[in-house]
């Protein structure tokens, strides 16, 4: 493997232990004496650390050593956690998040606000801790077919003897062998007996007794073992620590040398005096020894059980490619099916049995495909946290995040292209949602703002919702902004939907002043447009006093969806059926007039209104007959239940979805296009959208739309 994959690699669980550090974060605010949370803390940091110095990035070393340097002092519980230190916690996570990207760019950071960060968490160590800077010059190895002696340099020496006027000094033997595994996961030995010499003096000697033949000889394999005797002052319990991240990765024997005196390395293949010989292998039939170390007795019982799920991290760009052909394997189902119909055999051909199998299997493998594609919603709700934090300074309000449902899977391409709205969404949420804390205060609220972020799978979409509990919206001065800027006559009459939705258009914004969070403009039409490009719709609803949630509706997938095949206006085309509440065929009776168009059908009791496709698609005139065609009852966010009357359905089959902008241009009420059986393409409605297309029709105020001019700013 190149160093820049190896490199490569780090920076990927760079990511994951990112992603920890957040979530031990936000578990320490609500327990910060959960030892197990603030050691998970700790040995995230603390793992970045190590690998960033096998790459000698000196400054995230550096950084890193000062935030787990406060984080020892917290887990030895001489600091206690407060909502300031806590604070400084998080925003030492931001930090260290940026410290990485920057790394892994290969572009400078930003100095002055890690020099700020770092001198408030030097204001919570001694001098001691400050000058105890990490090294990577403590341990010097040179390898030689004989065994070698290594020994730590005078600094360490100076310093064990320093330790020994305090304390007693004890001596360790230690023998520890990797296994392929710890190298496997970017760990390196000469890192360890680094922050071992840090203790005291460390003698080192490396056994290649199993060292073998050039030609037998394995790269991935693992052949060196070490010896170590260590003089201290610290517990045993130290050492284990400093070995904690690689127990279940190599043997490891640590034992407290009693002798009088401290005898010197034999020759590295034989035994140190005081250490036996690390125990054989047990037979299958026979028990493990009671003298065998607990780590070691623990892992032979638990056998591959203790290690992480194995994971295999694969180029996004093959994902693409076998879900792209994925894409053509059901569209050449389609095909056959077809051209199996066209023959017109009997039910019981045993060709139809074998293709049901066939189309079964096809639908598994694209399960399968997609579910590789699928992840949680977490990485992106925890990178909100710090979007609140920042949000909250620069207003000088206080809020906090919570998270519901961040297991929720989706596409790793809605997540990637949702970020940037959802960023906007929050900030937005925090600047113009959440009040003052007096004014909180005065209306009986606590100080501390809520930014609510959910995720749930409902009706074959994906639903996130970015909820506060604020003031609401200001409907009458959001009105008032919208004419003060002609983009609303003044005589226009809007319903509250109508004047939430005015949010959306281009150009528009409440603020009074530009700062570094609004008043520029650029608002939420560029949510809404980022939305709509994957597929999907947003909705605003307020409540005066308790706050505004706006819903983010997607689908769960950019690929493939179930969908009708219709018919309209002699035109095939695609509606998905994850919109669909039920198919009906009208019945004269159950249809009504409403004035000289409009037209409602009674469904259980409700009318509910008749949306001509066709018709509002500009494809053909209104329909004299009320009752031709089927009806689609569709659930839409601006209309509520609407039926819309096609002519036909002809099937319900999965389709790959073909982005329609991307390949001709954007066409109201479509929103994408698929490739039939017969080769032929067929546009994929948006029911959204077709029921907003419903002419103007002052008699019928439910499917009306606002009686306003936009005009353009």
């Amino acid at each position: 493997m190149s160093r820049n994959s190896i490199r490569d690699t780090f920076f990927e669980e760079c990511e994951e232990l990112l992603e920890a550090l957040v979530e031990g974060l936000s578990s320490m605010e609500q327990d910060p004496d959960d030892m197990d949370v603030v050691n998970a803390v700790f040995r995230a940091v603390h793992s970045i650390k190590g690998g960033a110095g096998a790459f000698a990035l000196d400054r995230l070393v550096s950084f890193a050593h000062t935030f787990e340097t406060v984080m020892d002092k917290v887990r030895g519980q001489e600091l206690k956690v407060n909502a300031e230190l806590m604070h400084l916690f998080h925003r030492s996570g931001d930090q260290l998040a940026d410290l990485v990207e920057a790394a892994r760019d290969e572009r400078e950071p930003n100095a002055e606000s890690e020099a700020a960060i770092l001198k408030e968490l030097d204001s919570y160590l001694g001098e001691a801790d400050k000058d105890d800077s990490f090294s990577f010059d403590a341990v010097t190895l040179e390898f030689d077919a004989a065994p070698v002696e290594v020994e730590a340099p005078e600094e360490a020496e100076a310093e064990a003897e320093a330790e020994a006027e305090d304390g007693a000094l004890r001596r360790f033997d230690i023998r520890f062998k990797p296994g392929p595994a710890l190298y496997a996961n970017g760990h390196e030995p000469l890192l360890l007996f680094d922050a071992l010499a840090e203790l005291g003096d460390l003698r080192v000697a490396a056994d290649l007794s199993d060292l073998p033949e050039f030609d037998a000889f394995d790269p991935n394999g693992a052949v060196i073992s070490w010896t170590l005797q260590l003089e201290t002052t610290e517990p045993e319990t130290v050492l284990h620590e400093i070995f904690e991240f690689v127990e279940s990765l190599c043997e490891l024997d640590i034992r407290e040398n009693t002798g009088a005196t401290t005898p010197a390395l034999m020759d590295a293949a034989a035994e140190l005096p005081g250490l036996s010989p690390p125990p054989a292998p047990p037979d299958a039939d026979s028990p493990i020894a009671a003298t065998d170390p607990p780590d070691a007795r623990g892992d032979a019982q638990r056998g591959e059980a203790r290690g992480p799920r194995p994971t295999l991290r694969v180029d996004l760009e093959r994902v693409d490619r076998l879900i792209n052909t994925v894409g053509e394997l059901i569209i050449n189902q389609a095909m056959i099916s077809q051209r199996i119909e066209e023959l017109e055999l009997p039910a019981v051909a045993h060709l139809t049995n074998e293709f049901e199998a066939y189309k079964l299997l096809a639908r598994d493998i694209q399960e399968g495909v997609m579910a590789i594609r699928a992840q949680p919603v977490k990485p992106l709700f925890q990178r909100m946290s710090r979007i609140v934090r920042e949000a909250a300074e620069a207003t000088g309000k206080k809020a906090r995040l919570v998270t519901v449902g961040d297991s929720t899977e989706v596409d790793k391409t809605v997540i990637e292209r949702l970020a940037d709205p959802l960023t906007h969404m929050v900030r937005n949420a925090v600047d113009h949602g959440l009040e003052k804390a007096d004014a909180r205060a005065a209306s009986g609220k606590e100080s501390v703002g809520t930014i609510r972020l959910s995720a749930s799978h409902r009706s074959g979409s994906v639903f996130i919702e970015i909820g506060d509990d604020g003031a609401g919206l200001n409907r009458a001065r959001i009105l008032e902004k919208a004419i003060e800027k002609g983009l609303v006559l003044p005589e226009a009459e809007l319903s509250e939907t109508e004047i939430d939705n005015l949010l959306f258009l281009p150009g528009f914004s409440t603020a009074s002043e530009v700062s570094n969070l609004s008043g520029r403009g650029v608002g939420m039409d560029v949510v809404k447009n980022a939305v709509a490009a994957l597929g999907g719709r947003v909705s605003i609803a307020s409540t005066p006093g308790a706050g505004t949630t706006f819903t983010i509706v997607l689908p769960l997938t950019l690929a493939v969806m179930d969908g009708f095949v219709i018919s309209v206006a002699d035109q095939t085309m695609v509606i998905p059926i994850a919109s669909i509440i039920e198919t009906i065929r009208p019945s004269q009776r159950d249809l009504h007039a409403v004035g000289t168009k409009g037209v409602v059908i009674l469904v259980r009791g409700a009318y509910v209104p008749v949306v001509d496709v066709a018709f509002n698609l500009g494809l053909s005139p209104a329909r004299k007959e009320a009752g031709d065609g089927v009806l689609l009852l569709v659930s839409t966010e601006s209309q509520g239940l609407t039926a819309l009357r096609v002519e036909a359905i002809h099937d319900q089959r999965q389709v790959v979805i073909k982005s329609l902008e991307s390949n001709y241009a954007a066409i109201p009420g479509v929103s994408a296009a698929t490739i039939l059986g017969d080769g032929k393409i067929a546009l994929i409605l948006d029911p959204e959208e077709v029921v907003k297309l419903q002419p103007a029709a002052p008699f019928f105020p439910a499917i009306t739309p606002p009686k306003l001019e936009l005009r353009h700013a």
